[in-house]
């Protein structure tokens, strides 16, 4: 799931929100409760959540070790 950076525009209170693309952005700050938070511009950032997931996923022929091991020379 992305991960959101919002700012608030009445006390200058930022928070990180984890957030399904498709949910409705924040609105009222937790700490003043002011119905000014904006989404920030920032690098984007995903979770990867559940079992199932390694540094092998996806990779193919000798691009599967990539921490070290074999080389070939």
């Amino acid at each position: 799931m992305p991960m959101y950076d919002y700012q608030c525009a009445s006390c200058g209170h930022q928070l990180e929100a984890i957030q399904k693309i498709s949910a409705e952005p924040l609105v009222d700050c937790p700490a003043c409760q002011a119905p000014e938070l904006k989404k920030m511009l920032s690098m984007p950032g995903f979770r990867l959540s559940g079992t199932g997931w390694y540094e092998t996923d996806f990779k193919t022929g000798s691009k599967k070790n990539l921490a070290g091991g074999d080389k070939a020379d």
